[in-house]
């Protein structure tokens, strides 16, 4: 179970979620007490957006590894930095390397990207989102054998069971490499008990879901986690509706 602890949030979404380094290192050190053994993170400037920038990473990774010794990954959306060359720039500017990051194959880049943290020996996962042409891509991507897992993204809150089961499918083979299955919002819930049946890895946290499967909003990273393992083994045991 990786836990994904803050993602693109802000403090205006939810007051929970973390966006300095130390906290990030507190929400870390509950979620892996509560069973995470990954960790997603998006590293912030101090007004809370979203960077790449290597002092932030930097920062960022020490925080958390100093209280945690599972694998930390970063994000590397266009988001955080839109220019394809920029991006590819930070990536090589980094001073602390993260163990993995994300690399979204639809967007612009992404495949320079991947390579340059190849190059660094940072693992890749690659984002595969529904909804985009990113499964076709990694398809034909030479560096799709040498990725460390697919992150198999569920976009569509609405229809988020048949979302994913279409990826999957868009996938295939997925150049042999394992497969994280995951949802967000209203579709986090749904997609992460299909994983559980399906026996796929997943992911849960403040990134892809403020509320627990009940509605009510979370307390933290670490409940999210918790319930989530117990949504996943009740699932995968006796094969609880994905829906």
């Amino acid at each position: 179970m990786q836990v994904c602890l803050n993602g693109p949030r802000g403090a205006a979404d939810s007051a929970v979620v973390p966006l300095t380094p130390e906290a990030m290192a507190e929400e870390a050190a509950r979620a892996v007490a509560a069973g995470a053994t990954n960790l997603h993170v998006h590293p912030k400037t101090p007004c809370g957006r979203d960077t790449m920038s290597a002092r932030v990473v930097a920062a960022t990774l020490e925080a958390i590894r100093a209280r945690v010794p599972v694998p930390v990954g970063v994000t590397t959306g266009a988001w955080a930095e839109p220019d394809p060359a920029a991006r590819l720039a930070r990536v090589r500017e980094w001073t602390v390397l993260p163990d993995h990051a994300s690399v979204n194959w639809h967007e612009p880049g992404a495949e320079e990207v991947a390579a340059a943290l190849l190059e660094r020996g940072v693992g890749v996962e690659a984002g595969i989102w529904s909804g985009t042409d990113g499964a076709a891509r990694f398809a034909r991507s030479p560096l799709g054998p040498r990725v460390l897992r697919v992150l198999a993204e569920v976009t569509d809150a609405e229809a988020a069971a048949e979302s994913a089961r279409a990826l999957l499918s868009g996938l295939g083979r997925a150049h042999g490499r394992p497969v994280l299955l995951h949802g967000e919002d209203a579709g986090a819930w749904p997609v992460l008990r299909l994983a559980g049946r399906l026996g796929l890895a997943t992911r849960i946290g403040l990134e892809d879901t403020l509320a627990l499967p009940d509605g009510r909003r979370a307390a933290s990273n670490a409940e999210l986690v918790r319930v989530g393992l117990g949504e996943y083994g009740r699932a995968a045991r006796d094969g609880t509706p994905a829906v």
